[in-house]
Order: C-alpha cells, then sequence, then structure tokens
C-alpha cells in the first residue's frame, strides 16, 4: 500500500503533522517506541512563554498561542514566572526582564508570592503572569484524536531501519512490515539526523542536547500550586510545581548522542544547590527524576519546510 505521507517520529511534531496532513491524503505516523510522545514530547517542563526563544521561534510561539488557548477547549492554564538575582546579578536581570516583558518587583513582593525564597541572600526579582502551563498529553491526545478522524493510522514499536527512494516514492522498512510513501515527514526529533542519512539526505548537524529534571517534595504545610515558575539569572536552574510537588533542574545542556537518556546524581544534585541557594527550603530528597533530549540546530532555529535536495522529504 502507498500512502500519501508517512510521518517518522510520534511526539508533538510527528503526531500535529499527522492531524494537519490526514485530511490531506492517506497518512501513516511510525514511532519506535511503544508508546507515543515517550521522549522529549513526554519529558518536557511544558511551559508555554511567548518570549522564549530565537526570533522566528517567537514569532511561531505567537502565531499559535490563540489556537494553544482556544482549540478543543484550550490546553493552557495560569502559571506565570519569576526571575531572581542575586548580588552582582542585577543588571542581567534587568535585561532578561525586558526582553520577556517582565515586570520589575521588589524581593519583599517576590516573597510574598513565593514564601520559600531567601530575602536575605536574594536583591531583585521580575515577574510576569502571561507564562502558562501546557497540558502536553491533552495537546497530543487532541491532535491524535483529529489524525485518526481522518483515518490516520498510526504505529508504534514501529522502528525504521532503512528507507530507499525509488520510482515508486520512499519505500520504508521497519521490522517486517514494508511501506511506500509519496512525501517523507522527517519528526524523529534526536534521531532526525540519522533518519535524513538513512534517507540519503544531506544532515543538517543537529545536536542534542540532555536536560535532567528532579522531582522533589513540596515544603510542609506549603501550597504551591499557584505558585510561578522560578529562573535563576541566565536559565542558571529553574523550579516549577508539579503535581502538588516540585520539580528542580540546573538547565543543563550536555550534548550527547540520540538515546533513552537518563539524569546523573551530580547534575541533579548540582540544579538543587543552585535551587537551594535562592530558597529557605531544604531539600533532603527526590521522589522523582529523569532527563530529556532537548535538540537544535546549530543557529537554534525551527527547522522546517522541504529539504531542497529532494522535496518529498519534508523536516
Amino acid at each position: 500500500m502507498t500512502y500519501d505521507f508517512a510521518i517518522i517520529g510520534g511526539g508533538i511534531a510527528g503526531v500535529s503533522a499527522a492531524a494537519r496532513l490526514a485530511p490531506l491524503g492517506k497518512t501513516l505516523v511510525l514511532e519506535s517506541e511503544t508508546s507515543l510522545a515517550y521522549h522529549a514530547s513526554g519529558r518536557s517542563a511544558a511551559l508555554f512563554e511567548e518570549f522564549y526563544g530565537a526570533p522566528t521561534v517567537v514569532a511561531l510561539n505567537q502565531a499559535g498561542k490563540s489556537y494553544l488557548q482556544t482549540a478543543n477547549g484550550g490546553v493552557l492554564s495560569d502559571r506565570g514566572i519569576m526571575i531572581v538575582s542575586h548580588p552582582g546579578e542585577e543588571k542581567r536581570l534587568s535585561r532578561e526582564a525586558k526582553a520577556f516583558g517582565m515586570d520589575h518587583i521588589s524581593v519583599a513582593q517576590a516573597h510574598s508570592i513565593v514564601p520559600i525564597l531567601d530575602t536575605d541572600k536574594l536583591t531583585s526579582a521580575a515577574y510576569s503572569s502571561g507564562a502558562k502551563d501546557i497540558d502536553t498529553d491533552l495537546l497530543i491526545q487532541n491532535f491524535l484524536r483529529e489524525a485518526r478522524a481522518h483515518n490516520a493510522e498510526v504505529r508504534t514499536d514501529a522502528k525504521v531501519t532503512d528507507i530507499q527512494k525509488t520510482p515508486q516514492g520512499w519505500r520504508i522498512q521497519s521490522g517486517a512490515e514494508t511501506y511506500t510513501a509519496n512525501t517523507l515527514v522527517n519528526a524523529a526529533g534526536a534521531w532526525a539526523d540519522s533518519i535524513a542519512s538513512m534517507a540519503g539526505i544531506a544532515p543538517l548537524g543537529l545536536q542534542p542536547f540532555r536536560r535532567s529534571v528532579a522531582r522533589v517534595p513540596a515544603p510542609n504545610g506549603t501550597t504551591i500550586t499557584h505558585w510561578p515558575m522560578l529562573f535563576g539569572i541566565n536559565e542558571s536552574w529553574y523550579a516549577k510545581p508539579d503535581a502538588g510537588q516540585l520539580i528542580i533542574s540546573p538547565a543543563d545542556e550536555d550534548p550527547h548522542p540520540p538515546c533513552d537518556i537518563w539524569a546523573e546524581d551530580i547534575t541533579l544534585a548540582e540544579g538543587i544547590a543552585r535551587f537551594s541557594d535562592s530558597v529557605t527550603y531544604e531539600v533532603t530528597r527526590m521522589t522523582a527524576n529523569w532527563a530529556g533530549l532537548r535538540t537544535f540546530a546549530p543557529d537554534r532555529t525551527l527547522v522546517l519546510g522541504r529539504d531542497p535536495q529532494d522535496t518529498s522529504f519534508v523536516w
């Protein structure tokens, strides 16, 4: 059977592409893992901040904001963000606050919002209520429902092992199955360059970077549900309420080959130490930890569109 579109990757990129392409032709999604959104899409801090990223990314954030707010009832909820600084970091905080459209607030005001902040160590703060949480599971399920409503086929546990271009189209081998498609959509995340190379398309130099996260208990007797996401200067760490607990990350960016990544204890400890330097709360244990791969092109601009080498191959 020949498909109009074969999409390799079942994260947010692949599933959303399937939702948009399925009304236009017969669509197939191949995901190597046993479930969708297994890697980066399922391990995200899940924050929508429209001013975050390179200028082209910000433009796309703003273009997609209305959809995230309203489509299928919306997937955003209030969160807010706060940046805090130590002595000598005040100018940097001002620059970051301006870039994100944040308001300067006093340390006392910051403490009234997040009572564990250490007012003896912090010298300045900035806050914005505009950042939102993304219900990533709901977003994936909404796109999946749209795709299947237009007869898209979704195969999990379907690792692609070979891709060949033939006169009939792209021939894709996955286990014992062979598929043919007119257009091949590469939504493989950290594996996107590997898929391109397999298809005979020049890779782009995409680099996966590890990002590690620890989940820790909330301070005893403290309701944290409405706390904003907290950042250190230059995104040296962040913390965010999550399912009644706190997730903490050193915002690490360690280059790593594509794989099912895990967090290292020393990296998690570093993130908790950076967080602890700004608060009065002593973290004594983790309840969970994980890591994901955030993949970037060399210029940190999103890679979108048909490959100039072969326009039937879409990044």
